[in-house]
């Protein structure tokens, strides 16, 4: 048996100033090639599907929110109280009671309960941008879209989306260890304004109850002492910031890899039964959470190592997607057994999962058969990988388009 910290590892550092998503891919190639586990400034980088998935669901692992914002100096305020009251950090008894409230509202079936609400905005959304050939897909559709999605589950006003969609950007970079040291101050407002904006829903929502997420929370919290107030407002929170940013990153990625890939795209419209495959395909090949960190609670004993108690290890999903034969290739027709590590595994298993995959079915769904010729329309602007790997713009052109960007062309390949 080995300390973790004696042994001769890979360096691998994404938070490097020279370090660029666009080549990320090929670096952890080339990382994997050395071995299953590499190091990192913060933590140790578990490259290994089946290590990944061992310390995902270790019961001696747990989320390190907040010792990640302690190396920041968040200790204090409300990024702290956020970060500490959020379901991800919790553990036990207290974890398992909030998960058992909220997790009916999530299942297969209660997302199916929306999909009529996502084709709708599907609608009016591409009404605005079809009669042109080409538009930004980001500003056009994949932010757009799930604020108006999670607004409707939430039970909140539609004309709210665009606010909800900058709060979800903003909480979710209290992942993102850059964000942590450039960008705290505009990360605690956005928790404060969050927070502030939910508590008022919930007072209207009690006023008002309806067939959504927060009247089905109000009635749980109305009967005894099954969910405290801040408790209430934790969850909403939580919902809100993690089921739009994420989403509208998975689905500007899907469409990117579509552009460069127009055979695939043209084979799904022409099958719509492909769609699940495709989201699936999607989800594997680029998960906008590549890094899903646990730090050990007490020892971890794994493979001849020791992990020390307070060690972090971050779990490559990225890595351990694409680990089995032809996994570097993006096929929407291939049949894959390798269980995806891109919602995480184990008890924080995300909570949004079923409601993400039904948002991503009916837009792909919706757009394969209405953008014959997708292509790319000039680089894509690619956001990091260290929190939320998404996308900020995408310019897209497809068939019928009056007038082509000189510098329309296919995608470029970074994966």
């Amino acid at each position: 048996m080995n300390l973790v910290s004696e042994l001769d590892l890979p360096a691998f550092d994404y938070s490097a100033p020279d370090f660029s998503a666009d080549r990320y891919h090929q670096q952890l190639a080339e990382t994997r090639q050395r071995g299953w586990l590499a190091k990192s400034p913060l933590a140790y980088i578990v490259l290994d599907h089946d290590a990944g998935e061992f310390f995902l669901r270790s019961r001696k692992t747990a989320f390190p929110g907040r010792q990640i914002a302690e190396f920041f100096g968040v200790t204090s305020g409300p990024l702290a109280e956020h970060i500490d009251a959020n379901i991800l950090n919790l553990s036990g008894d207290q974890h398992r009671r909030l998960r058992a409230l909220v997790g009916p509202a999530l299942t297969p079936r209660a997302a199916d309960r929306w999909r009529p609400a996502m084709r709708n905005f599907l609608h009016d959304l591409w009404a605005q941008v079809a009669g042109y050939g080409a538009c930004d897909f980001v500003a056009a559709v994949a932010r757009p879209y799930p604020s108006l999605t999670i607004a409707t589950v939430l039970g909140a006003p539609h004309q709210d989306a665009g606010r909800l969609h900058t709060w979800s950007t903003w909480v979710q970079r209290q992942f993102d260890i850059r964000a942590l040291q450039t960008s705290r101050e505009d990360i605690e407002q956005a928790v404060t304004d969050v927070k502030e904006y939910v508590t008022g829903l919930l007072d209207a929502r009690r006023a008002d109850p309806g067939e959504d997420l927060i009247s089905d929370l109000l009635a749980a919290r109305d009967q005894g002492d099954k969910l405290s107030a801040e408790e209430c407002v934790q969850l909403v929170t939580n919902v809100l910031a993690g089921g739009i940013d994420t989403t509208a990153g998975q689905l500007a990625h899907a469409i990117r890899l579509f552009a460069g890939r127009r055979s695939q795209w043209e084979l799904l419209a022409r099958d719509p039964a492909l769609v699940p495959r495709a989201v699936d395909e999607v989800l594997r090949f680029e998960p906008v959470t590549p890094f899903t960190a646990r730090i050990c609670l007490e020892q971890v004993d794994y493979r001849d190592v020791i992990f020390p108690p307070g060690t972090i290890v971050a779990v490559c999903a990225e890595r351990a997607n694409r680990e089995e034969e032809d996994g570097e290739n993006f096929d929407i027709t291939a049949s894959r057994d390798t269980r995806l590590l891109t919602f995480g595994a184990g008890t924080h298993y995300c909570l949004g999962a079923n409601l993400a995959r039904a948002e991503l079915e009916e837009a792909l769904a919706f757009l394969a058969p209405r953008t014959p010729g997708l292509a790319l329309d000039g680089l894509p602007q690619l956001g990091g990988v260290e929190g939320v790997y998404g996308i900020d713009k995408l310019g897209v052109t497809w068939s019928g388009s009056s007038t082509m960007s000189p510098n329309h062309g296919s995608a470029p390949d970074v994966s």
